[in-house]
């Protein structure tokens, strides 16, 4: 029961998510690209949503599979505009619920539900903050459309995300160690990384490594 109710908070929670963004854009308070990183960052907050409601891997997989195809029906045919770069299709809210769906899998087989946090909320603050602050502040682009603001933005985020949840599963010591360098290695994966893959490589590339220095 608690499964099943946790697939119908996490449709009601997203789908909120969508609708804020919707009405933030349309009494001008955000613009486009605004609109998009709301939702970028609202929709990471799901995973607490996980922790507290699933414990059944076949459950908890349903909610990402179901956006997959939501976002790429999206993609296809402009549906959620608030979503899309533009009014165009973007493939990083396809692979946004992709990366969810691999670390869902990941915490239920392999590692547990706060390495997997660590790169949802990496991908979902430390990249959406980076953006909206670079594209507001940076000046100085370093790669790309990348600038220095936002990539210093990206580290500063990452690292105190990776190090609140790192010291409830290690040592103040180690866990200071090992935010401080997980955060510099996403920051230069999200700055190489090419436009949109990013929603896959900074998550994934966050719980790899926190889970092989863990394992260390």
């Amino acid at each position: 029961m608690q499964n099943f109710l946790g697939i119908i908070i996490s449709f009601i929670f997203v789908f909120l998510m969508i609708a804020m963004s919707y009405g933030l854009k349309k009494m001008y308070i955000i613009g486009s690209e605004g609109a998009r990183k709301f939702i970028h960052i609202g929709v990471s907050n799901w995973w607490f949503i996980l922790m507290f409601f699933f414990d059944n891997v076949f459950f908890a997989i349903v909610p990402p599979i179901s956006f997959i195809i939501l976002n790429y029906i999206s993609y296809k045919r402009n549906l959620i505009k608030p979503m899309e770069r533009e009014g165009k299709g973007s493939f990083g809210t396809i692979y946004f619920p992709i990366a969810l769906l691999i670390l869902v899998i990941a915490s239920f087989t392999i590692t547990n539900v706060y390495i997997g946090a660590m790169g949802i909320f990496v991908l979902g603050y430390g990249d959406g903050l980076a953006a909206v602050i670079g594209l507001k502040y940076g000046k100085k682009k370093i790669y790309g459309h990348k600038t220095f603001v936002g990539t210093i933005t990206m580290f500063v985020t990452s690292f105190l995300i990776i190090y609140v949840i790192m010291i409830n599963i290690t040592s103040i010591t180690q866990a200071l160690w090992f935010s401080l360098f997980i955060a510099f290695v996403v920051s230069a994966v999200e700055l190489y990384t090419p436009k949109s893959l990013d929603n896959l490589t900074v998550p994934i590339a966050t719980s790899l490594l926190a889970m092989l220095l863990m394992l260390l």
